[in-house]
């Protein structure tokens, strides 16, 4: 019988194909509105590109980014062409930004697309990653909702394309690659990617592949080299050089997203960027373990770390005090609840057309 080892490498191997880390993007939604208060050109093509991207949906709480604390979920969503895979597509990452507006402050919480959680629209527990190829954005956003105990004002979905075609646009980042290696490119190519040890400038393609390759490591170092990703990107964006790229990141990103941002809206978050402090995000994780239920892997979430996650969003949040928050004694629950069915296999079959993993 093979052992969880060999079951858990052989699941990577089919996950790791299109990790698309919207922590990697997150920044870049924000300078280019930022970009619009530099030019009038820059302007109006932010306003005609991304009022394209609108979904002519409004938030529940009608909150406004810059006078309100708000939540935007980033979700990266492989729907590219060479997997066809657009219809019953999963989030290969998803990520909740909290937005602090009196502090000016920036909360970034990543969460493990293995994560077994409960998916209100179908009644059941399983990967959250499955939630999009159930129900699309409103079954992710009602995952999370539930899952976090947060309300989901906005979210921002894209795919890979977006994350190539803004490092394209900046003329590339500067990465210290940690270790020679090879991974294959945005085409499924084999090793089209090859990349040596050191600090370099990588094109849009050789981030991504640095960004999702893990053949040398695991996830945890996988998603600190993200996070050094995203500083360079904003490390790049932000200077004055970059001014004269900004109509080329618009069209990367505004082409390759969906919103339920109006424009309008998206540039009450330029205060974030212009207050005179930079860009600060800070990075929020959820601890947990490696769980088999029925021979199917899931990310198991630490349910003490959970609560303190959601006790910290709440505060960032305004929903919250810090008077209010009590010291958690609760120990990880790795069980099934009660009245609940868990997936039965490796994968399932949607709708009779759709098949998840």
């Amino acid at each position: 019988m093979q052992n969880r080892q060999t079951i858990r490498r052989r699941k990577r191997k089919k996950i790791n194909k299109r990790r698309i880390t919207a922590l990697i993007l997150i920044p870049v939604l924000m300078i280019i509105l930022a970009g619009g208060t530099y030019a009038y050109y820059l302007y109006n093509k932010a306003n005609n590109v991304l009022s394209d991207s609108y979904d002519g949906t409004t938030n529940n709480r009608g909150v406004k980014p810059g006078k309100d604390n708000v939540s935007v979920l980033f979700m990266g969503v492989d729907d590219s062409e060479v997997r066809n895979n657009s219809t019953g597509s999963r989030t290969d990452a998803l990520m909740l930004a909290t937005f602090n507006d009196k502090e000016k402050t920036v909360k970034l919480l990543s969460i493990p697309r293995d994560s077994y959680v409960y998916i209100p629209g179908k009644d059941k527990y399983s990967k959250i990653t499955h939630a999009h190829a159930y129900g699309g954005v409103n079954y992710t956003i009602d995952t999370v909702e539930n899952l976090l105990d947060v309300p989901v004002d906005y979210y921002v979905k894209m795919n890979f394309n977006a994350f190539v075609d803004v490092i394209d646009a900046l003329d590339g980042i500067e990465v210290d690659v940690p270790y020679t290696f090879s991974e294959q490119n945005s085409k499924d190519k084999k090793n089209a990617i090859k990349l040596e040890k050191g600090l370099q400038t990588l094109d849009g393609e050789e981030a991504l592949a640095l960004a999702r390759t893990r053949k040398l490591d695991n996830d945890i170092e996988r998603g600190k080299r993200q996070q050094e990703i995203l500083k360079a990107i904003a490390a790049k964006a932000t200077e004055v050089s970059s001014i004269t790229k900004y109509a080329d990141v618009i069209e990367g990103v505004g082409k390759n997203m969906t919103t339920n941002m109006t424009f309008n809206e998206m540039k009450g978050f330029t205060s974030y960027i212009l207050g005179g402090k930079g860009l600060t995000i800070e990075s929020l994780n959820l601890k947990g373990g490696d769980s088999y239920i029925n021979g199917t892997y899931y990310y198991q979430l630490d349910q003490a770390s959970l609560e303190s996650v959601k006790d910290e969003l709440k505060v960032h949040l305004g929903l919250k005090s810090d008077s209010e928050i009590q010291p958690s004694n609760t120990t990880p629950d790795s069980t099934t609840p009660d009245n609940v069915t868990p997936e039965t296999g490796e994968s399932e079959v949607l709708d009779n057309t759709t098949t998840v993993e």
